[in-house]
């Protein structure tokens, strides 16, 4: 028992004492960590009371040659001081209060300084970085002029050089050119002056005037030459031209005035005024724009002069046309209209049919009253061709619509006619088969002809004579005349048939008895069959009769019908 104290004592022993290491581990390494962050901002605090502001600051006593730069200094001056003075040994108390801190092991106390530190040498450094550039934006200010200023001579030279080999391409404009390049020789002066007594403010200002004058002549020279051949060369002799073509072309009686080309020429003859009056004092914004633009317009005048006289050769073509096809338009409805009465004499018209006619008559009236102001247009020189091309399409449109109508009408008229010629050549085909037939039952001489034989040759004369009844009445009902027509044809064409069929039947029922005769004596069942068969046939029932024999006579040789109908079937 007692062992087991001891050895429970020793274990909490070992306990306490590793827990005190950890404790003692962990607040060294705290103590490393603040000291570390110490450390740090002394070394960023001496980094700023260390730059370069100093030594820049002290070029500046150069170039107090003038009010604006010595307030400049003096400034600038009292900022670097006040972060040499004050700021810098402010933070450098706060560094050692953190510092006592640390050493009093008050580690709270000291991250809070430490992050005070922290804060006020950002301030601080912030304050001295920017003070740096203000100050090397004048000291670095002579270097980078010089650089800028040589660039802009050497494009100066570069542009001078070009215009003055192309002197003879910008006329009237040439003393202008050399007065404004004048001026930029002038800034170069100016910059002198002011580098020479250490202005630099002041340098920026003459350096974008000269780049700008610059940018500025670089358009002058790649666009002028252009404006004074257009304005002065090119377009003055297109008007010259334009306005030969359009006298001589209004004098040949073209219609021209839709085209407004002299209110256009005189528009265009002061927007060149314009722009060659802004090209003295080198204004040439949209100036090269706009001369392409009338440019553009003259070439589709040109275009519209020659358009013009394809268009009235057109035009005279297709009115030409038009005139020969309403001629025959109106002599056509014209007779029709004369013929109208005997028409209705000879067939019925129907309402319909004779209200078309007259809506074409009138439609084509109107047709000639429009064409008469479209003669008069013409005559007058009141509309452009390409307008006048317009209105004969749109007539020749309208007459092509009449010229439908009238030839649907006509045709319901004309197909009257052809109805009745054909009626009449159906009529004579309908008497050729009745003729036919009856020949045939005349030919044949069979012992009897079936009663419904008789019904339908009756009822087939009858729808004959119905077309003769209805071919002369006057005037006509053509759809009565067809359906007359129709029904005959069908009746006789039945007829017709029904007689061949009957023919074939009675020849095939004798020849299938003949043929038969030969078994008689040793088929008495054959024999009976036949005899039956006979006697059917003199009544007059031959499709029964044909049934029997060929049913008795397959008993003895089978498939006898194809073959009888294969000899004999096709005979008639």
């Amino acid at each position: 028992m007692d062992n087991n104290i001891i050895i429970m004592a020793i274990i909490a022993g070992v306990a306490l004492i590793f827990i005190l290491l950890v404790l003692i581990i962990r607040r060294n390494t705290k103590k490393s960590k603040l000291r570390k962050m110490l450390d740090d901002l002394d070394y960023q605090k001496n980094q700023i009371d260390t730059s370069p502001v100093g030594p820049e600051l002290s070029k500046i006593e150069n170039y107090n040659s003038n009010e604006k730069m010595r307030v400049l200094y003096e400034g600038w001056k009292d900022r670097l001081k006040d972060i040499k003075e004050i700021k810098i040994p402010k933070i450098t108390d706060m560094l050692i209060e953190a510092e006592y801190s640390l050493n009093k092991k008050d580690y709270k106390s000291t991250m809070y300084k430490i992050a005070k530190v922290e804060m006020e040498i950002y301030k601080v450094k912030t304050a001295s970085d920017f003070l740096l550039d203000e100050i090397k934006g004048i000291t670095d200010s002579e270097e980078r002029s010089r650089g800028s200023i040589t660039k802009i001579k050497s494009r100066y030279r570069e542009l001078l050089q070009k215009f003055n080999e192309t002197k003879s391409e910008f006329g009237m404009f040439e003393k202008t050119v050399s007065m404004q390049f004048e001026n930029i020789a002038k800034r170069f002066e100016e910059f002198e002056i002011l580098m020479e007594h250490n202005q630099y403010t002041e340098i920026p200002t003459v350096l974008k005037s000269a780049d700008e004058m610059l940018n500025h002549m670089e358009v002058v020279l790649d666009e002028l030459p252009s404006i004074v051949l257009i304005a002065c060369g090119i377009l003055p002799k297109k008007i010259n031209e334009i306005m030969e073509i359009y006298s001589q072309m209004v004098k040949e009686g073209y219609p021209l005035d839709y085209l407004n080309v002299e209110f256009n020429v005189e528009e265009a003859k002061k927007k060149i005024s314009d722009i060659l009056d802004r090209a003295k004092v080198l204004n040439l914004e949209d100036s090269l724009f706009d001369l392409k633009v009338l440019t553009e317009y003259f070439e589709n005048l040109f275009t519209d002069f020659e358009k013009e006289k394809v268009i009235r050769k057109d035009y005279e073509e297709a009115k030409r046309i038009l005139e020969k096809k309403l001629y025959k338009t109106n002599k056509l409805i014209n007779d029709i209209i004369d013929q109208i009465d005997d028409l209705k004499r000879m067939y019925k018209l129907s309402e319909e049919n004779i209200e078309k006619l007259y809506g074409v008559q009138s439609s084509v009236m109107q047709l000639n009253d429009d064409y008469k102001i479209l003669n008069d247009h013409t005559k007058n020189n009141s509309f452009a061709y390409s307008k006048l091309t317009g209105e004969v399409e749109g007539l020749a449109n309208r007459l092509a619509q009449i010229d439908e109508d009238l030839d649907n009408t006509l045709n319901v008229i004309g197909n009257m006619h052809d109805d009745e010629v054909r009626a009449r050549q159906q009529l004579d085909e309908v008497k050729t088969l009745l003729k036919k037939a009856q020949n045939q039952i005349r030919t044949y001489n069979l012992p009897v002809i079936p009663n419904s034989y008789y019904v339908e040759l009756k009822e087939a004369k009858e729808a004959m004579n119905e077309i003769i009844k209805e071919l002369d009445k006057k005037p006509i009902t053509i759809e009565t005349l067809n359906t007359r027509v129709d029904t005959a044809r069908d009746l006789a064409l039945k007829l017709y048939t029904r007689t061949k069929d009957m023919m074939k039947t009675a020849i095939m029922t004798e020849t299938s008895i003949v043929y038969g005769n030969r078994y008689r004596s040793s088929y008495k069942e054959l024999d009976k069959n036949l005899n039956y068969s006979e006697s059917l046939f003199n009544r007059g029932e031959y499709s029964k009769a044909l049934e029997i024999t060929i049913n008795a006579l397959n008993q003895i040789e089978p498939g006898i019908y194809d073959r009888l109908l294969k000899l004999y079937g096709e005979k008639d």
